[in-house]
């Protein structure tokens, strides 16, 4: 079900329209967690967006991708300089809103449907409220503000297929983390190395990896040569080479798996129990061959022993539960 959302940006609408994203910290300055935050996480591809900055909405963007961990986005300079440097990226396809509207004018029409908590405007003065980031609007208050506008439906509804796909994304932030590896004075050359080619899953990561398991957790399959070393804890996300060449951060996963598991779409529990994402397609599922799962997981089957015995280690536990905090899609 398609939702709808209002982003208060005036601080980095030029770098987020221009860059096609939204981007914010995981919690506020103290550590608290925001609900504003937390919506960047609920937000689901197709969803439709409207900016607003200064005062007046612009643009109108569709969610292009689930919202995964990433870094503060270079250009945003010292904006946000009290901001932690790990956050929420949501890929969204902006197109320009003509003309131009000021929620302030139709504040009447709109005040009736604005949510009772977390809402982006002052129900008073019309203003945009402070704190306010991503914020759910109904249907309703979406189409009253756009309904004097034009903006192309047609490209909204295609565009950013392939710009903001999440593998483009993710290739861009791992490079920027490669080059800093590879210019950190305090890694010897063969420690550097190490870990960088860490990063394809190769190498001494997939040795340790291999070390400590022995079969892809979701299917069973035992092969090497059919088996991917996938990290835990992704690879950008590590913050040091000891995590990113850890074996206990990582998984032996078929191909398959091991892209539901990189996106979020599965993770595991400490038991070892797959959880599957409630927002990942039951069809996809069976299309890519997993209709046990589908079966079990939604209430038709008992779950094959594998998915119910095979325990990880405490070390492992750790970085399973940063997977199902940051990365799993629940």
């Amino acid at each position: 079900m398609r939702q709808f959302w209002w982003v208060n940006h005036k601080q980095t609408v030029r770098q987020e329209i221009e860059g096609q994203y939204l981007w914010s910290p995981k919690t506020e300055s103290n550590g608290a967690r925001s609900e504003f935050y937390n919506n960047m996480r609920r937000a689901s591809p197709g969803d439709l967006v409207l900016s607003y900055a200064d005062q007046m909405i612009r643009h109108v963007g569709r969610v292009a991708e689930f919202a995964f961990t990433a870094p503060k986005p270079e250009e945003f300079g010292d904006t946000g300089a009290y901001w932690s440097n790990e956050g929420w990226l949501l890929p969204v396809f902006w197109t320009p809103l003509f003309p131009p509207v000021r929620p302030r004018a139709l504040l009447e029409a709109i005040r009736p449907f604005l949510p009772s908590r977390y809402s982006p405007l002052n129900p008073v003065t019309g203003g945009g409220n402070q704190k306010a980031y991503l914020a759910g609007i109904p249907e309703p208050m979406f189409d009253v503000l756009t309904a004097g506008t034009t903006f192309s439906r047609e490209m909204l509804g295609r565009g950013g297929s392939n710009s903001l796909n999440y593998e483009v994304v993710i290739e861009l932030l791992e490079d920027t983390v490669q080059r800093q590896i590879a210019d950190d004075m305090q890694l010897e050359d063969t420690t550097k190395k190490s870990v960088i080619l860490a990063r394809r899953g190769q190498g001494a990561f997939r040795a340790n990896v291999e070390s400590v398991e022995s079969e892809c957790r979701l299917t069973g399959i035992t092969n090497p040569t059919l088996l991917i070393a996938s990290h835990i804890k992704p690879w950008r996300s590590c913050h040091s080479a000891q995590e990113r060449l850890d074996g206990d951060n990582g998984l032996l996963l078929t191909p398959d798996a091991d892209l539901l598991f990189d996106r979020g779409f599965i993770s595991f529990e400490d038991n070892g129990e797959v959880l599957v994402s409630p927002r990942v397609d039951q069809r996809d599922l069976r299309r890519l061959g997993f209709d046990q799962l589908v079966m079990e997981r939604f209430g038709f089957a008992e779950a094959p022993a594998i998915w119910r015995t095979n325990s990880f280690s405490p070390q492992k536990c750790n970085y399973m539960a940063y997977h199902r905090s940051e990365v799993f899609v629940s």
